[in-house]
């Protein structure tokens, strides 16, 4: 496997290939991130759009390279920040002495991926002072764009005090607020930027839906496409896998368990190599929409009343409709959306029945029954393998669950509760690449 000059990567003709859309792939990541927000979508969206017309205004030599690395690291500038909890703290002060914990954590997770590794310096500095960054040993290259990142994620606190119609009125407080940080918190050269271009209205106009959603519609920014292998693909998905497991102590790891179990039973049942590398990846991304459940909600301790299990249920769609997005992933959007349908039809959110669902549908259902059973919940704790058996049982029987899937997997109980427990050593380090998936 070598990167071309075109910086597309070649790999020999006897790996599975697949062409990603980096740039797709990036804002599927910032719309799973924006769920964190629950009420409060397009946060790093807005970051993006604003830290975009102020490089451009910065830098008018309209440097591809500097506004393409600007924007998709504003995009996911909070892929640290998995917890709802942590991200009140956001919206609610502008300055706090843990910052810099959910900017390390995302540059733990950016590190991990060759693709987006670059963007990882500028992810952990977003949140240092600029009378501080500026003396580092950095590149002139970070610390710009760490701390025009800085400027408008706070620019966006401001921002989100008001309602949408109070916005412009209120500007000018925001616009001097930023203005008497000049120097400390952030760059002057970035303030005046700020204060430049926000002199217009459209510049407020601009950060609330629909207006951003066209924005970032018409944008023109060079995408990088590459073409990868599966382990590659992999690595990818173990990113939004890293975030998702990160919410909760709760669900440390249950997508990684989910990925490893599916390709296991998929090879149980004698499914082809594609088939098999589909069903992991739909096991590591079939739980991206529930960033957006709160934290309260997914860690009581006790039974959910119909309003919480109502919020649980919209998880599934909004993994669909994140994946969706990418291109070449129409098959693994489905497969991670209906990870909650029955054989009966009276699963969620597509009420889809037993013959509609195909084979890969079933053992995704099963694999995340499986693993959730073995790892401990709030209300309960894990269960051992004869007790799992038991509960896919009953759930078979009362066709929430494919029988002939549950059947090959009690079958094979222990190897079946091996994968779905597998330990990943490297889940909370720091080293760079070199990640196993096995």
């Amino acid at each position: 496997m070598k990167a071309t000059a075109q910086g597309r990567i070649e790999i020999s003709a006897g790996e599975s290939l697949t062409t990603v859309n980096l740039r797709q792939v990036v804002r599927a990541l910032s719309d799973m991130l924006d769920l964190v927000g629950v009420d409060d979508f397009y946060h790093g969206k807005r970051v993006a759009y604003m830290s975009l017309e102020c490089m451009r205004l910065h830098h008018p030599g309209n440097d591809e390279s500097l506004l393409s690395t600007t924007f998709d690291a504003a995009l996911l500038h909070d892929c640290g920040v998995s917890s709802t909890r942590i991200h009140k703290k956001l919206i609610s002060e502008l300055d706090w002495d843990d910052s810099h914990i959910h900017c390390e954590r995302g540059h733990d997770l950016l590190v991990k991926h060759n693709s987006l590794a670059f963007l990882a310096p500028i992810v952990l500095y977003h949140h240092t002072h600029w009378d501080k960054l500026r003396h580092m040993e950095l590149s002139d290259r970070i610390k710009l764009i760490s701390n025009c990142i800085y400027m408008t994620d706070r620019i966006d606190f401001l921002s989100a005090q008001y309602a949408p119609h109070e916005l412009l009125f209120n500007s000018e407080k925001i616009r001097l607020t930023i203005a008497k940080y000049r120097g400390t918190l952030f760059a002057p050269q970035l303030v005046d930027t700020f204060l430049s271009i926000s002199q217009s209205e459209i510049f407020w106009f601009t950060l609330f839906p629909p207006h951003i959603y066209y924005y970032l519609a018409e944008i023109e920014i060079a995408a990088h496409e590459q073409t990868i292998d599966h382990d590659s693909l992999i690595k990818i998905a173990s990113l939004f896998a890293d975030i998702i497991d990160a919410k909760s102590p709760f669900t440390a790891e249950h997508s990684y368990g989910v990925a490893h179990l599916a390709r296991f039973i998929g090879e149980l049942y004698g499914l082809s190599n594609n088939i098999r590398n589909e069903l992991e990846l739909a096991g590591f991304l079939h739980d991206l929409g529930k960033l957006k459940v709160p934290d309260e909600i997914l860690e009581k301790n006790g039974p959910l009343n119909a309003m919480e299990r109502s919020v649980i249920m919209q998880h599934s769609f909004d993994t669909f409709q994140i994946l969706r997005q990418i291109s070449g992933f129409e098959s693994i959007a489905r497969l991670a959306a209906f990870h909650h349908e029955a054989p009966s039809g009276n699963g969620y959110p597509f009420h889809m029945h037993g013959a509609d669902l195909s084979v890969e549908a079933k053992i995704i259902a099963v694999a995340d029954v499986f693993q959730a059973l073995s790892q401990t919940r709030p209300y309960r704790t894990a269960q051992p393998p004869e007790e799992i058996r038991d509960v896919l049982y009953g759930m078979a029987d009362a066709k929430k669950l494919d029988g002939e899937i549950v059947t090959l997997v009690t079958n094979n109980l222990m190897p079946c509760f091996e994968a779905a427990t597998i330990h990943q050593p490297w889940f909370h380090s720091r080293a760079e690449g070199n990640i196993q998936t096995g």
